[in-house]
Protein backbone atom coordinates (compact mmCIF):
# COMPACT_ATOMS: atom_id res chain seq x y z
CA UNK A 1 0.00 0.00 0.00
CA UNK A 2 1.61 3.45 -1.03
CA UNK A 3 2.15 5.94 1.63
CA UNK A 4 0.45 9.15 1.21
CA UNK A 5 2.49 11.97 0.17
CA UNK A 6 3.23 14.98 2.57
CA UNK A 7 3.12 17.89 0.38
CA UNK A 8 4.52 20.78 3.20
CA UNK A 9 6.00 20.00 6.52
CA UNK A 10 3.36 20.09 9.29
CA UNK A 11 0.06 18.47 9.09
CA UNK A 12 -1.01 17.57 5.58
CA UNK A 13 -4.99 16.51 5.78
CA UNK A 14 -4.55 14.17 3.20
CA UNK A 15 -7.21 13.39 -0.01
CA UNK A 16 -10.15 12.95 1.98
CA UNK A 17 -10.24 16.98 2.09
CA UNK A 18 -10.09 17.35 -1.45
CA UNK A 19 -8.73 20.63 -2.95
CA UNK A 20 -8.03 21.78 0.77
CA UNK A 21 -5.30 19.44 1.00
CA UNK A 22 -4.20 20.61 -2.46
CA UNK A 23 -4.48 24.22 -1.67
CA UNK A 24 -2.45 24.08 1.79
CA UNK A 25 0.86 23.61 -0.13
CA UNK A 26 1.33 26.68 -1.22
CA UNK A 27 -0.20 28.15 1.45
CA UNK A 28 1.43 26.98 4.19
CA UNK A 29 5.06 27.64 2.27
CA UNK A 30 4.42 31.33 2.76
CA UNK A 31 3.36 30.86 6.51
CA UNK A 32 6.74 29.12 6.80
CA UNK A 33 8.47 31.80 5.26
CA UNK A 34 6.59 34.39 8.01
CA UNK A 35 7.38 32.12 11.08
CA UNK A 36 11.19 32.31 9.56
CA UNK A 37 10.88 36.11 9.88
CA UNK A 38 9.13 36.06 12.98
CA UNK A 39 11.88 34.05 14.50
CA UNK A 40 14.26 36.68 13.13
CA UNK A 41 12.64 39.42 14.62
CA UNK A 42 12.72 37.17 17.99
CA UNK A 43 16.25 36.50 17.26
CA UNK A 44 17.44 40.62 17.51
CA UNK A 45 15.43 40.96 20.77
CA UNK A 46 16.94 38.02 22.47
CA UNK A 47 20.55 38.88 21.66
CA UNK A 48 19.24 43.24 22.68
CA UNK A 49 18.27 41.26 26.52
CA UNK A 50 21.83 39.14 26.39
CA UNK A 51 23.72 41.76 25.95
CA UNK A 52 21.85 44.05 28.48
CA UNK A 53 21.84 42.19 31.64
CA UNK A 54 24.37 43.88 33.19
CA UNK A 55 22.92 47.42 31.95
CA UNK A 56 21.11 47.77 35.23
CA UNK A 57 22.05 51.65 36.47
CA UNK A 58 22.01 50.52 40.06
CA UNK A 59 18.63 48.84 39.51
CA UNK A 60 16.66 46.05 39.87
CA UNK A 61 18.04 42.39 38.79
CA UNK A 62 16.29 39.09 38.20
CA UNK A 63 16.86 38.20 41.73
CA UNK A 64 14.72 41.01 42.73
CA UNK A 65 11.53 40.77 39.81
CA UNK A 66 11.24 37.52 38.81
CA UNK A 67 8.67 34.77 40.12
CA UNK A 68 10.00 31.70 39.24
CA UNK A 69 6.80 29.98 40.50
CA UNK A 70 4.22 32.23 38.81
CA UNK A 71 6.26 31.51 35.41
CA UNK A 72 6.57 27.61 35.88
CA UNK A 73 2.91 27.72 35.46
CA UNK A 74 2.77 29.78 32.93
CA UNK A 75 4.82 27.61 30.76
CA UNK A 76 2.52 24.49 31.90
CA UNK A 77 -0.06 26.26 30.21
CA UNK A 78 1.05 27.43 27.36
CA UNK A 79 2.79 23.72 26.66
CA UNK A 80 -0.60 21.88 27.93
CA UNK A 81 -2.30 24.45 25.35
CA UNK A 82 0.22 23.06 22.38
CA UNK A 83 -1.06 19.48 23.18
CA UNK A 84 -4.96 20.65 23.43
CA UNK A 85 -4.49 22.22 19.73
CA UNK A 86 -2.69 19.21 18.10
CA UNK A 87 -5.48 16.88 19.75
CA UNK A 88 -7.95 19.56 17.53
CA UNK A 89 -5.66 19.30 14.61
CA UNK A 90 -5.94 15.41 14.77
CA UNK A 91 -10.22 16.09 15.09
CA UNK A 92 -9.65 18.24 11.84
CA UNK A 93 -7.65 15.63 9.84
CA UNK A 94 -9.80 13.24 10.73
CA UNK A 95 -13.10 14.72 10.27
CA UNK A 96 -14.33 14.42 13.90
CA UNK A 97 -17.02 15.97 15.54
CA UNK A 98 -17.10 19.72 15.17
CA UNK A 99 -18.03 19.57 18.52
CA UNK A 100 -15.30 17.70 19.48
CA UNK A 101 -13.38 20.19 17.14
CA UNK A 102 -14.61 23.41 18.82
CA UNK A 103 -14.48 22.13 21.94
CA UNK A 104 -10.17 21.62 21.91
CA UNK A 105 -10.10 24.79 20.15
CA UNK A 106 -12.17 26.33 23.17
CA UNK A 107 -9.66 24.49 26.25
CA UNK A 108 -6.26 26.04 23.91
CA UNK A 109 -7.99 29.39 24.16
CA UNK A 110 -8.28 29.56 27.86
CA UNK A 111 -5.39 28.15 28.28
CA UNK A 112 -3.97 31.27 26.34
CA UNK A 113 -5.65 33.33 28.15
CA UNK A 114 -4.71 32.22 31.23
CA UNK A 115 -1.45 32.49 30.09
CA UNK A 116 -1.81 36.07 29.67
CA UNK A 117 -3.80 36.36 32.62
CA UNK A 118 -0.69 35.45 35.38
CA UNK A 119 2.25 37.00 32.66
CA UNK A 120 0.30 40.33 33.14
CA UNK A 121 0.48 40.10 36.86
CA UNK A 122 3.89 39.28 36.56
CA UNK A 123 4.53 42.45 34.79
CA UNK A 124 2.52 44.91 37.34
CA UNK A 125 4.26 42.96 39.92
CA UNK A 126 7.99 43.99 38.50
CA UNK A 127 6.64 47.83 38.35
CA UNK A 128 5.22 47.39 41.47
CA UNK A 129 8.69 46.72 42.95
CA UNK A 130 10.65 49.09 40.50
CA UNK A 131 10.85 47.27 37.73
CA UNK A 132 9.74 49.80 34.63
CA UNK A 133 10.64 49.53 31.28
CA UNK A 134 12.00 53.01 31.82
CA UNK A 135 14.28 52.08 34.94
CA UNK A 136 17.22 50.69 33.26
CA UNK A 137 18.96 48.92 30.00
CA UNK A 138 18.07 45.64 31.48
CA UNK A 139 14.26 46.52 32.48
CA UNK A 140 14.20 47.91 28.81
CA UNK A 141 15.19 45.02 26.82
CA UNK A 142 13.11 42.52 28.94
CA UNK A 143 9.95 44.78 28.06
CA UNK A 144 10.95 44.24 24.62
CA UNK A 145 11.13 40.74 24.86
CA UNK A 146 8.96 39.06 26.67
CA UNK A 147 5.63 41.26 26.10
CA UNK A 148 6.35 40.80 22.78
CA UNK A 149 5.63 37.30 22.78
CA UNK A 150 2.99 37.67 24.50
CA UNK A 151 1.46 40.55 22.15
CA UNK A 152 2.21 37.01 19.84
CA UNK A 153 -0.41 35.17 22.20
CA UNK A 154 -2.94 37.58 22.20
CA UNK A 155 -3.58 37.40 18.30
CA UNK A 156 -3.39 34.08 18.43
CA UNK A 157 -6.24 33.87 20.99
CA UNK A 158 -7.98 36.27 19.11
CA UNK A 159 -7.15 34.33 15.47
CA UNK A 160 -8.86 31.70 17.59
CA UNK A 161 -11.77 33.19 18.67
CA UNK A 162 -12.64 34.46 14.93
CA UNK A 163 -11.89 30.94 13.92
CA UNK A 164 -14.49 29.63 15.81
CA UNK A 165 -17.11 31.89 15.06
CA UNK A 166 -16.20 31.31 11.51
CA UNK A 167 -17.14 27.41 12.44
CA UNK A 168 -20.40 28.68 13.96
CA UNK A 169 -21.62 30.84 11.12
CA UNK A 170 -20.10 28.81 7.67
CA UNK A 171 -19.10 25.25 9.00
CA UNK A 172 -16.02 23.90 9.32
CA UNK A 173 -15.16 24.96 5.76
CA UNK A 174 -12.43 25.29 3.26
CA UNK A 175 -11.27 28.70 4.96
CA UNK A 176 -11.68 27.55 8.54
CA UNK A 177 -9.29 24.27 7.96
CA UNK A 178 -6.53 26.37 6.03
CA UNK A 179 -7.21 28.59 9.02
CA UNK A 180 -6.25 26.13 11.68
CA UNK A 181 -3.59 24.58 9.58
CA UNK A 182 -1.99 28.11 10.16
CA UNK A 183 -3.03 29.03 13.34
CA UNK A 184 -0.78 25.53 14.60
CA UNK A 185 2.49 26.04 12.96
CA UNK A 186 1.83 29.62 14.55
CA UNK A 187 0.71 28.49 18.42
CA UNK A 188 3.39 25.64 18.58
CA UNK A 189 6.06 28.54 17.28
CA UNK A 190 5.27 30.47 20.25
CA UNK A 191 5.12 27.82 22.41
CA UNK A 192 9.19 26.71 20.88
CA UNK A 193 10.03 30.93 21.63
CA UNK A 194 8.57 30.63 25.32
CA UNK A 195 10.93 27.47 26.09
CA UNK A 196 13.58 29.53 24.96
CA UNK A 197 12.45 32.36 26.80
CA UNK A 198 12.05 30.77 29.80
CA UNK A 199 15.43 29.23 29.79
CA UNK A 200 17.31 32.07 28.40
CA UNK A 201 15.52 34.70 30.71
CA UNK A 202 14.50 33.36 33.67
CA UNK A 203 16.45 30.19 34.44
CA UNK A 204 19.41 31.57 33.25
CA UNK A 205 18.67 35.11 35.00
CA UNK A 206 18.13 33.34 38.13
CA UNK A 207 21.46 31.11 38.51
Amino acid sequence: MSQPVARHPGLNLGGAHGSTDAAAERLMFGFWVFLMSDAILFGMVFASYVTSLDARAGGPGPHDLYDIRSVFIETLLLLCSSFTFGMASLALKYQHSTRRLVGWLGVTLLLGMGFLGLEIHDFLSMIAKGGSASRSGFLSAFFDLVPLHGAHVTAGCIWLVCLVAQIARFGVDHWVKLGILRLALFWHFLDIIWIAIFSVVYLAGLT
